[in-house]
C-alpha cells in the first residue's frame, strides 16, 4: 500500500492537479453500474444472468432467497449473479457485518451450481472465488494479491476483500466484498486497504470490468471443478490455492471457536480445506474452523510437507 501523508500539513501540500485527478478517478469508479456493462465485458455473456441493483441488504441473502423461490427478483436464464452499489447489511464470517460507502466497492454474489460436486466439497466455493478475484486483480488492476486462509484477499499485509459462502442445503451462493475506491479515512478497519490506495490501474477501478473478470475466472475454475467430479485435486484447485495462500509458511495465531488461541507455523491446507499448523510442542494439527492472524513473514515449508 502506498505511503499515506504523515500529517495534515503534508496532505495540504498535495498538488491541486493531482487532487483533482484523484477525485475524478474516484467519481468515475463510483458511478452506478449496470448488468449490461458487466455481461458485455465477459467472454460468454449468455452464461450469466446478472442483476445490478442500487442498494440491498445482502447480496448473498437475496440470491439464496431467489434460488429458493421466495426472494426478490433476480435475472434468470444463466448462472445467477447479483451486484449492488450499496450493501447495507453485508455479512462476514461468524456473523460479523460488512459495510462500504455507496459505489466504493464491488459487492458481488454468484450461485454455484453444485451438480456433480459432493456436498463435502461445497465449502471450497469460497476458495474458488478467492482464486478468481486474485486473477482479476492481476489481469485488470495490475495488482498481485494473496489469499489468507480461510476467506480473505490481501495486498501485502492489508485486507482488500472478504469472501463468504452460504448454503440452504440445496443451493450454494458465494459472495465477495472488494474495496475498490475507498480513501484511507473510509476504510472499515486499520488493517484494510483498497485498490485505489494500492495503486490500481484505471481499469482496475472500473467495477464492471472487475466484475466481468471475476466471473470469467470463476467460470473457468467451476468448469474444471465440475469436469473433475468435484475433486479439487484433479481440478487443480487445491494446488492453485496452496500456491496463492499467503498463510501457508507463516507463524500465525489461530483464534479457535472455543475462545482459545494457538500460535504455530501454518504448514499446509488439506484437500478438505482445513489448515494444518505445527504448534510449539512439535505436532502438526488440523483445524477446519478458526480466524487467523499473520505474525511473521513467509517461510515456505510446503515442499517438505505432505499435501493431505
Amino acid at each position: 500500500m502506498p505511503d499515506q501523508p504523515a500529517d495534515d500539513a503534508a496532505e495540504h501540500r498535495t498538488d491541486p492537479a493531482d487532487r483533482t485527478q484523484l477525485e475524478e478517478r474516484v467519481a468515475t469508479s463510483r458511478r452506478p453500474g449496470s448488468a449490461a456493462e458487466v455481461a458485455a465485458r465477459t467472454t460468454d455473456p449468455a452464461r450469466w444472468s446478472i442483476s445490478w441493483v442500487p442498494a440491498t441488504g445482502s447480496t448473498n441473502t437475496d440470491l439464496l432467497a431467489a434460488a429458493a423461490g421466495n426472494g426478490p427478483g433476480v435475472a434468470s436464464g444463466g448462472t445467477p449473479v447479483l451486484i449492488t452499489d450499496e450493501q447495507r447489511t453485508g455479512k462476514g464470517r461468524s456473523g460479523r457485518t460488512w459495510t462500504s460507502p455507496p459505489g466504493a466497492g464491488l459487492m458481488l454474489s454468484v450461485r454455484l451450481d453444485p451438480t456433480g460436486i459432493p456436498v463435502s466439497r461445497w465449502s471450497w466455493g469460497g476458495a474458488v472465488l478467492g482464486l478468481a478475484v486474485r486473477t482479476a486483480l492481476r489481469d485488470v488492476a495490475g495488482i498481485d494479491a494473496q489469499l489468507k486462509w480461510p476467506n480473505d484477499v490481501l495486498i501485502g499485509p492489508a485486507k482488500v476483500a472478504g469472501i463468504l459462502g452460504e448454503s440452504n442445503g440445496q443451493d450454494v451462493v458465494v459472495g465477495v466484498g472488494l474495496n475498490v475506491s475507498l480513501a484511507s479515512d473510509e476504510l472499515p478497519r486499520a488493517d484494510a486497504t483498497s485498490l485505489l490506495l494500492a495503486g490500481a490501474t484505471d481499469a482496475g477501478l472500473d467495477r464492471a470490468t472487475l466484475a466481468a473478470a471475476v466471473l470469467d475466472a470463476w467460470g473457468g475454475w467451476v468448469d474444471r471443478w465440475r469436469a473433475a467430479g468435484g475433486d479439487v485435486g484433479a481440478a487443480g484447485i487445491h494446488d492453485a490455492y496452496r500456491a496463492a495462500c499467503g498463510t501457508v509458511g507463516r507463524t500465525v495465531t489461530l483464534h479457535l471457536p472455543d475462545g482459545t488461541d494457538l500460535v504455530g507455523q501454518a504448514v499446509d491446507v488439506t484437500a478438505d480445506g482445513a489448515i494444518q499448523v505445527r504448534s510449539a510442542d512439535g505436532p502438526v494439527r488440523t483445524y477446519g474452523a478458526a480466524d487467523v492472524t499473520h505474525l511473521r513473514p513467509l517461510v515456505d515449508h510446503r515442499a517438505d510437507h505432505p499435501t493431505d
